[in-house]
C-alpha cells in the first residue's frame, strides 16, 4: 500500500497502459480519476474498481482542448479535493512515412501527444504547487529516442515531451513536485496486436535482448516506482522499459535471451 490516500489523475486510462496503471495505482492504495476521451471505456473502467471496492471516478477529457483539461482538473478536485499524482499517458500512435505526412496529421498528433500533455500537467502542476507537492509521470517511448520507420510525428512528439519533461523537472523542483518520464520500449496492448504484423513483430524481437514484447504491467510497475516516496530523489530521469532495446549494440548467437516472464 506504497500510495495510501493518495489522489490520482491518469489520463487515457480507459485501455491499454494507461488502464493497467490505474488498476496498479489502486492495488497500491490510491484513489484515481480516469481521464480519457473514451466515455464509455472510462466508466467501465472506474465501475470495475468501485465493485472491487477501490476508489475511483470517470471523467471524459480532451487533453488537446484547454477548456476540457480545466473541466477535469475541476472535477478531479471536487471528487476527492486535491491531486497528489498525474500520470500524463493520453496519446494517439503514427506510423506515416515522412514523405506522405501530411500537415492535418503531424498536427494532429502535436496536440495530443505533446500539447495535450503540456496542458495537463500545467495545470495539475499548478494545483500542486498550492498543495504541498505531488508526482508527474509523464509517457514518452523510446520512438522519442531513436529514429523509426514512420515516426515522423510521433517520435518528434516524445522527444519533445522528453525534454519537456526535463524542464519540468528543473522548475517544479521547488515546488516539491516530482517530474520523471517512462519510456515503454515494444509493448503488447491491444493495439499493437492489432497494429503490429508478424514481420514487425521479427524486427522487434530481434532487437530487444530480452526476446519479447513487455506487457503493459511491466510499465505499471515501473509507474508504482516513480509515483511512491521510493523514488523521492529521482528526478528529470527518463525510465526506459523496454527489454534492453536502448541498450542494444549488435546481438547475435547466444547473446539474444530465450524470452520469458
Amino acid at each position: 500500500m506504497r500510495l495510501e490516500g493518495k489522489i490520482a489523475i491518469v489520463t487515457g486510462g480507459a485501455r491499454g497502459i494507461g488502464l493497467a496503471i490505474m488498476r496498479a495505482l489502486v492495488r497500491e492504495g490510491a484513489a484515481v480519476v480516469i481521464a480519457d476521451v473514451n466515455r464509455d471505456g472510462a466508466q467501465t473502467a472506474a465501475a470495475g474498481i468501485q465493485e472491487q471496492g477501490g476508489r475511483a471516478v470517470s471523467i471524459v477529457v480532451d487533453v488537446a482542448d484547454p477548456t476540457s483539461v480545466a473541466d477535469m482538473v475541476s472535477a478531479a478536485k471536487d471528487a476527492f479535493g486535491r491531486i497528489d499524482i498525474l500520470v500524463n499517458n493520453a496519446g494517439i500512435g503514427g506510423n506515416t512515412p515522412f514523405l506522405e505526412t501530411s500537415l492535418d496529421e503531424w498536427n494532429r498528433i502535436i496536440s495530443i501527444n505533446l500539447t495535450g500533455a503540456f496542458l495537463v500537467a500545467q495545470a495539475v502542476a499548478r494545483e500542486m504547487v498550492g498543495n504541498g507537492g505531488g508526482k508527474i509521470i509523464n509517457i514518452a517511448s523510446l520512438s522519442g529516442q531513436r529514429g523509426g520507420n514512420g515516426r515522423a510525428a510521433y517520435g518528434s512528439a516524445k522527444a519533445g515531451l522528453e525534454l519537456l519533461t526535463k524542464v519540468m523537472a528543473v522548475e517544479l523542483a521547488q515546488h516539491g513536485i516530482n517530474v520523471n518520464n517512462i519510456a515503454p520500449g515494444a509493448i503488447d496492448t491491444e493495439m499493437a496486436k492489432f497494429a503490429h504484423d508478424e514481420a514487425t513483430r521479427a524486427a522487434y524481437n530481434y532487437l530487444i535482448p530480452m526476446g519479447r514484447y513487455g506487457t503493459p504491467d511491466e510499465i505499471a510497475d515501473a509507474a508504482v516506482f516513480l509515483c511512491s516516496d521510493e523514488s523521492r530523489y529521482v528526478h528529470g530521469h527518463t525510465l526506459n522499459v523496454d527489454g534492453g532495446f536502448r541498450a542494444a549494440g549488435l546481438m547475435f548467437g547466444s547473446n539474444k535471451a530465450v524470452p520469458r516472464r
